[in-house]
């Protein structure tokens, strides 16, 4: 049976959090230390299951916190023999698995930069961020040790990979097992500073290639308010921060190699001691309500796509499987009115939406126990976030009327949030653009254009750039066009978002084709391919259209947003009458 009333109290307790939160930020702080080390080192929660492993093959693995400390304490050595030092970047090309949760935790420990990368990317995607991070070590899995390697001379900085799961052979990275074996189980940790760089995760953009995005310490303490208020008070039995609450269970099919998986469920779901779930795979539907019945799963992150596809897939899932879910929050893209019906009716929840992005995470959303959701809102500011949707100038706009979301320096006490990114790697004038204002007393711009209401509830109204999502992944349009003009049939090309009713939109191309070249259903498929092969099959255009010219500015620069507006005129045009 679901514990979660169908519906939510009528209290609005959102002023009252706000005007109570202080931060409470202390000057050395370490993810290793508050999310494993603590609770292996007491021994009431050392045997306690950190994470479960449920496979491909139906197998099912389970690590404690403390095996998952002697683990990384045996890697943290490994990564020391191998040569890396404190700050060193290290790459994890790794799923969800408990490697990966072990990486994490080992890298923290000797005080360097975690750089986790999806296993989807292909050559050209990653080589790229192996390269502009300088990246000493990678870890890899046995599906991404080949390409890795074969990237080694287009990446210098790089020196060692260790494999898990794989044999290695003469001219191939040593084995997890085979660098772990000889290692001690015991390991004195780096005293780190909460202002030091823990991860640097690659965000796209409208233009030029990725930026990375160095993350502190001190990140995941601004993320935990928004955690727990999404999460309808994760980790505790009421909103006062009083008696923890009975032991609970975190899965997300959000790839741990993003900050939506990394973020928002693996790290903060260990920061409390509970258990989280990793499981391998491609999404599916009826998989997902599986592995929840199976392993008693009572909080989620569930993009708007997967919850569309478990809405279709199995409309009354209560009658099939016995849940035990308490929370679901959503991101990425919009829930929408029938799937926030969905929520409430069959899981017997109310989903909270949550928004922010990689820079500065988990800042607005919802939190039904505590204040009423309106569906198709992104929700309110989080405890210790102070929002605004400001003009060109910084200046906070009148109610109702839109504008650039934006996250200040200082909350509402004056005190500095912890949640802000320290700036996008080597790219200090970047860095510098994504603010306003004084360093110390600054708005961070969010690039994302909403209406706030009177209440303080942010309404959605587009991106102010080009970038977009896709079943819950940031497109960057630069980085598709990029690799298009590198196919011989392709003069030039635009990346745009095409609406689509199942996910929300899709990415689509306008193609002009160099001489000697025809349009064919056969070059679609080629082109498809070669981006597919190079970066990552979420970011290949699902279709292509050949222009013969792209609207351009008097300047040279393709008008991205008069092909977006054309897409969504068709897209009116071709809705169905109401």
């Amino acid at each position: 049976m679901n514990a979660t009333p169908a519906s939510a109290p009528d209290i609005d307790r959102h002023a009252e959090l706000h005007q109570g939160f202080r931060w409470c930020v202390p000057p050395h702080f370490n993810l290793a230390e508050v999310c494993c080390t603590r609770w292996a080192a007491d021994p009431a929660t050392r045997d306690r299951i950190a994470l479960i492993h449920a496979r491909e093959d139906g197998s099912v693995a389970r690590l404690s916190y403390a095996e998952l400390q002697a683990e990384a304490n045996r890697l943290s050595h490994a990564l020391e023999r191998l040569g890396a030092v404190r700050g060193d970047r290290i790459a994890i090309v790794l799923p969800q698995r408990p490697e990966t949760a072990i990486a994490h935790i080992a890298i923290q420990q000797i005080g360097a930069v975690a750089m986790p990368l999806s296993t989807l990317f292909g050559p050209e995607a990653l080589q790229y961020r192996l390269a502009d991070s300088g990246a000493r070590l990678a870890i890899v899995d046995a599906a991404a040790a080949p390409a890795v390697q074969a990237l080694r001379a287009e990446c210098p900085a790089l020196e060692h990979l260790i494999a898990v799961d794989a044999v290695p052979a003469d001219d191939q990275p040593p084995g997890w097992r085979e660098a772990l074996q000889r290692e001690s189980d015991v390991y004195v940790p780096a005293r780190t500073h909460a202002d030091d760089a823990a991860i640097l995760v690659y965000t796209s953009g409208t233009t030029g290639p990725p930026k990375g995005a160095l993350i502190p310490q001190r990140a995941l303490i601004g993320n935990l308010p928004g955690f727990v208020c999404s999460q309808d008070w994760f980790g505790f039995d009421d909103g006062l921060g009083g008696s923890p609450a009975a032991p609970s269970v975190f899965w997300s099919p959000a790839d741990w190699s993003w900050t939506g998986g990394l973020m928002d469920a693996l790290l903060p779901t260990l920061y409390f001691g509970q258990t989280i779930v990793g499981a391998q795979g491609r999404f599916d539907p009826l998989r997902a309500f599986e592995l929840m019945q199976a392993h008693a799963v009572t909080h989620s992150f569930l993009f708007p796509t997967a919850l569309k596809a478990m809405m279709k897939a199995c409309p009354r899932p209560r009658e099939r499987y016995a849940l035990q879910l308490r929370a679901v929050m959503s991101a990425g893209e919009a829930v929408g009115d029938a799937v926030f019906a969905w929520c409430r009716d069959a899981l017997g929840l109310t989903v909270n939406e949550m928004f922010g992005q990689t820079e500065i995470n988990y800042i607005v959303g919802n939190s039904h126990g505590r204040w009423p959701a309106r569906p198709g809102s992104m929700g309110r500011a989080y405890p210790g976030h102070r929002i605004a949707v400001i003009d060109e100038a910084s200046r906070e706009v009148p109610r109702g009327t839109p504008g650039d979301v934006a996250l200040h320096r200082r909350d509402v006490h004056g005190d500095l949030d912890p949640i802000f990114f320290l700036g996008y790697w080597k790219q200090p004038e970047a860095t510098r653009a994504k603010f306003t204002g004084d360093p110390d007393d600054a708005w961070c711009r969010t690039g994302d254009t909403a209406v706030m209401d009177a209440d303080g509830y942010l309404w959605y109204q587009g991106r102010s750039d080009d970038v977009f999502k896709v079943a819950g992944y940031r497109i960057g349009p630069s980085e598709i066009e990029n690799c298009l003009v590198k196919h011989a049939a392709v003069a030039n090309a635009a990346v745009v978002p095409k609406p689509d009713a199942e996910r929300g939109a899709l990415v689509k191309a306008f193609v002009v084709l160099a001489p000697g070249h025809t349009a064919s259903p056969a070059l679609v498929a080629e082109l498809q391919q070669h981006v597919k092969g190079r970066l990552a099959p979420y970011e290949y255009p699902k279709e292509i259209e050949f222009v013969e010219a792209l609207p351009m500015t008097t300047t040279g620069k393709v008008q991205r947003r008069v092909l977006r507006l054309l897409e969504e005129e068709r897209a009116r045009r071709a809705a169905p009458a109401p």
